[in-house]
């Protein structure tokens, strides 16, 4: 029973770095940047959702709607204001900026709601489903978080594949140039892919939060760090990608936690991010790209 608890909770914790893998893995397939503040788009997330609930008294599915539409209005803002402006600007220049934005939002954070720890609240009234006679008990709150990463997978595919707008964004991550010689509005495309991630970060973290209930200014740095990984692993730009990489990377940290160790299981994730990328770069599922020169 130990090992299917801990897998478990690993297709909890997978699921959400899937969630916030696909943000970071939108963006980039699109608009070809990393976008490192979107870590911090999380915690913001589970702030908004937290006062809703906590000091207004509205109900979770209301808080979480909330929640999901400050942080589209903030990756839109952010996008607009700190991204646009360096769109053909080099990789460097983007990163540096990303960090910056990632600080400007935790100290903002820091001035509005200080630093101590919050206790978010739980969003999922449910009762926890018991198996094997008692021996497995698997929490609402897991349950929940597995279905909304795989409906949100599913749904980012279906979207992207088959809708007039999911092909905008597959043209411009082809050929932003060919793109807008097509009628395809760029910017307003690559704004929608930023408020698609945004959204799916306040979902995470609220998600994040339900099942680890502390809520502090950093609280979306790490979870940031390890989806990025997980996007990378999985293969940077690819959805599918994106979800197996969340799903394994979850598996592997629990794993590590319960057999290694809680203070070496960080370095296992990151250690899993240098195999990856000595042994396939692209990823999982992620193509390599050949450039003629």
């Amino acid at each position: 029973m130990g090992l299917l608890t801990n897998i478990v909770n690993g297709l909890s914790l997978g699921s959400v770095y899937a969630i916030i893998a696909l943000g970071y893995t939108m963006v980039y397939g699109i608009a070809k940047m990393l976008n490192f503040a979107h870590g911090d788009v999380i915690m913001v997330g589970a702030y908004v959702c937290f006062c809703a609930m906590s000091y207004l008294g509205l109900p979770p599915l209301v808080g979480v709607l909330l929640a999901i539409v400050a942080c589209t209005v903030l990756g839109i803002v952010v996008e607009k204001l700190a991204y646009k402006p360096l769109r053909n600007a080099p990789s460097l220049d983007v990163l540096i900026t990303a960090i910056g934005v990632s600080y400007f939002l935790e100290n903002a954070a820091l001035l509005i709601w200080k630093s101590d720890p919050k206790t978010f609240p739980n969003i999922v009234d449910l009762p926890s489903v018991v198996l094997f006679d008692g021996q497995l008990t698997i929490s609402a709150v897991t349950i929940v978080t597995i279905l909304c990463c795989v409906v949100i997978a599913v749904g980012l595919t279906t979207f992207v594949n088959k809708t007039r707008m999911g092909k905008a964004m597959r043209a411009c991550s082809e050929d932003r140039g060919a793109a807008t010689l097509m009628g395809i509005n760029v910017n307003s495309t690559i704004s929608l892919t930023f408020a698609i991630g945004s959204g799916l970060a306040a979902i995470a973290g609220v998600l994040m939060c339900s099942a680890y209930p502390t809520l502090v200014p950093t609280t979306g740095l790490m979870p940031g760090l390890k989806a990025f990984v997980a996007a990378v692993v999985g293969g940077i730009g690819s959805i599918p990608g994106a979800f197996i990489g969340g799903i394994v990377l979850g598996i592997i940290e629990i794993f590590a936690k319960a057999y290694i160790g809680t203070q070496l299981a960080d370095a296992v994730v990151f250690a899993v991010l240098i195999v990856v990328l000595l042994i396939k770069p692209s990823g999982i599922l992620g193509k390599t790209i050949r450039e003629k020169v």
